[in-house]
């Protein structure tokens, strides 16, 4: 079998898994199941929005004051996910009119706006709550409502590796799930969960926005540029898909800010920047430097230097860093060109070591508007 081959059957073999919403939706039908019938049952079938089913075995049911709780045993599959293996506790006791959602130890609480879900309310999405009443109705009398406490040990830890605390979301990790189902390294469910920084920000009053790749990027863009935590956006490598999400919530204007060997990459219109979708640095780098004049010896040993920061040292100590200014400005007019003119865009090109390397005016401008560089 080739290697091709092999690649392709490992990655059909990989494992679905569960989501939170989903692994809180069976708990719930469990409990509620049992103190209505007595019954204990080992696996349960809760269904998703689109009308799937999605079978999840029940790790435990045990009673409690006024009704039951069941726990489940949050499956990731093969997705590298934070809340694989941690236990998803729903306690559900009926009484009054309506499904009234509590959060547990380990299950968050949002604190600001902007979010899906209202202030002071737990943290568990739309999509879970639908759910989660979904599979009560089919337990509960008619007209009977329920309080639902989610509890998940040891998520308040967990949360810590995710966005929560800049999200603004407290205590623990959220319940989450759009479709019940973990598929493993879902590209689409990583993007979806960086969209909310925006909403957020704009919450917040800002319809500027500072883009940055990673949390380097947003450490170096809060301490060290003073620019407001609030307003700074992380997009990992899809920054072109962020910059079409900043367009849909109103954003006029983004400083994408970053270390130049990512922000090269923009200013040859690349705008997803895993290596492994496309890298032409050097070469991005090389066409520049040429269009300012660099002799072909200069761009020879760009084209040959181990690492992009070797290159630009290159560069800079040979009288050529007016390069990195033209790099920005481009960067900049690619960013527009790609969501067609509907919003500003100004580029900051930093250092390993988060020193600014170049930027260009529209940078300026924008980094005034945000209250830095004044």
């Amino acid at each position: 079998m080739s290697g091709r081959m092999l690649k392709i059957k490992a990655r059909e073999e990989l494992r679905n898994g569960i989501t939170t919403g989903a692994s809180a939706a069976a708990a719930a039908y469990a409990a509620a199941l049992f103190v209505f019938t007595g019954r204990r049952e080992s696996m349960v079938t809760v269904q998703n929005p689109a009308g799937q089913k999605i079978t999840v075995p029940v790790h435990e049911i045990s009673p409690c004051a006024g009704g039951a709780r069941a726990t489940v045993i949050k499956d990731g599959g093969d997705d590298p996910d934070v809340t694989h293996g941690l236990p998803v506790i729903v306690e559900v006791v009926p009484g009054g009119e309506e499904i009234i959602f509590v959060a547990g130890p380990g299950v968050g609480t949002v604190t600001r706006p902007g979010l899906p879900v209202p202030v002071g309310e737990p943290a568990i999405n739309p999509v879970p709550r639908q759910m989660i009443r979904q599979a009560l109705q089919e337990v509960l009398p008619p007209g009977l409502g329920a309080k639902v406490t989610i509890s998940v040990p040891g998520g308040r830890e967990v949360a810590r590796r995710t966005l929560n605390p800049r999200l603004g979301i407290e205590g623990g990790i959220s319940i989450l799930g759009t479709s019940g189902i973990v598929r493993p390294m879902s590209e689409e469910a990583f993007k979806a969960s960086l969209v909310p920084q925006i909403h957020m920000a704009r919450a917040a009053g800002y319809s500027r926005l500072v883009l940055v790749p990673g949390y380097l990027g947003w450490q170096i863009a809060t301490s060290r540029l003073g620019l407001p935590a609030a307003a700074v956006v992380e997009t990992s490598n899809f920054v072109g898909f962020m910059l079409e999400e900043c367009v849909k919530a109103g954003v006029q204007a983004v400083l994408l800010c970053g270390h130049l060997g990512k922000m090269i990459k923009l200013a040859g219109g690349i705008f997803h920047t895993h290596s492994r979708i496309a890298d032409a640095r050097r070469e991005i780098l090389v066409a520049f430097a040429a269009l300012e004049g660099a002799d072909r010896t200069l761009l020879e040993k760009i084209m040959q230097s181990n690492t992009i920061e070797e290159a630009a040292v290159l560069l800079r100590t040979t009288g050529w860093g007016r390069v990195f200014t033209r790099l920005a400005a481009a960067a900049s007019r690619a960013a527009m060109s790609h969501v067609y003119g509907e919003l500003t865009a100004g580029t900051v090109l930093l250092g390993r070591r988060g020193e600014i390397w170049a930027m260009d005016e529209a940078a300026r401008t924008i980094g005034e508007e945000l209250g830095w560089l004044k």
